[in-house]
Parts: structure tokens; sequence; C-alpha cells
């Protein structure tokens, strides 16, 4: 008895779970459609998670904006016309590779002048440092000349 109960609990728990489940739906009807939706949302970051793009986070903010996209893609809109509708009500912050403009030159050259300032860095402080043991190099005297002639000499065993 207690092991049909068992089973019936068991088959009443899939039952349930089977009965609470949703079958996934697709976002657009037109394949095409979503095809370009996540193109766009791939160039969109996430407001919420900043390190995402609103194609891949979960966040309710990206599912607007995203659901945002799609409607605007319907509507016939291109691509750079939603990124440009997005950037001006979020900002550049909005753009996950944001453009080459004055305001974002310091984002994008940055970097390389730093290296480059690095590798000066590098250079000049290894250039001083030869320049500076050159310069401490001073010659021997006679009398210190003929003193490590005498102990290389006794080393090798030359007379």
């Amino acid at each position: 008895m207690m092991r049909s109960f068992g089973l019936a609990i068991i088959f009443l728990a899939g039952f349930v779970a089977s009965s609470s489940a949703k079958e996934a739906t697709p976002m657009a009807e037109d394949p095409v459609v979503e095809a370009k939706v996540m193109e766009i949302a791939d160039e969109l970051r996430c407001l919420v998670c900043q390190n995402e793009t609103i194609a891949s986070s979960d966040a309710g903010v990206a599912k607007d904006l995203r659901r945002q996209v799609r409607e605007m893609v319907k509507e016939g809109k291109g691509e750079e016309e939603i990124v440009s509708y997005m950037e001006a009500r979020y900002g550049d912050f909005v753009r996950y590779r944001p453009a080459f403009k004055p305001s974002t030159l310091v984002l994008w050259l940055g970097p390389a002048l730093l290296f480059f300032g690095a590798l000066f860095m590098l250079y000049r402080n290894l250039t001083r440092k030869k320049d500076n043991i050159i310069d401490d190099v001073t010659p021997l005297s006679e009398g210190d000349q003929v003193r490590v002639s005498a102990l290389l000499n006794k080393e090798t065993g030359e007379k």
C-alpha cells in the first residue's frame, strides 16, 4: 500500500510539473524579423546588467528594449535609425561598441596612448641605466693593471 501511495505521489508531481510548463512561443512570427532584432540587440547594452547586450540579458529592461526594437523593425525602420533612437533616448552608454566621435575619443585612443607611453618610459629608463653604467666605469691605474695581470697569470699558470 505504501509503495502504491509513493508511486501515486510521483505520478501526481510529474503531472503537475508537466501541466504548468509552457511551450516556448516564438517572439516574432517572421524569422527574418527576429534575426534582424537579434542583430540590432547585439549592438545595444543592457542598462541594468551593463556588461551584456540586450540580446543576451534576461533582465526585464532588456526584454522591454528587445520588444521595442522588434516593433521598430516591424514598422520598417533601419538598424542605424533604431540605434540612433536608442542613443538619443538613453545616451552613448546604450551602444555596446561606442561610435568614434570626439566625446568617445579617450575610449578609443586611451589604451594605445597608455601602451606607447609605457614603452617610451621603459626605453628611456633602460637607456639611462646603460649610460649610468658606462659613465661609472673608470680606467684602471697602471698599478691596478699590473696586479690584475699578475692575478690572471697566477690562475692560468703562466709567468
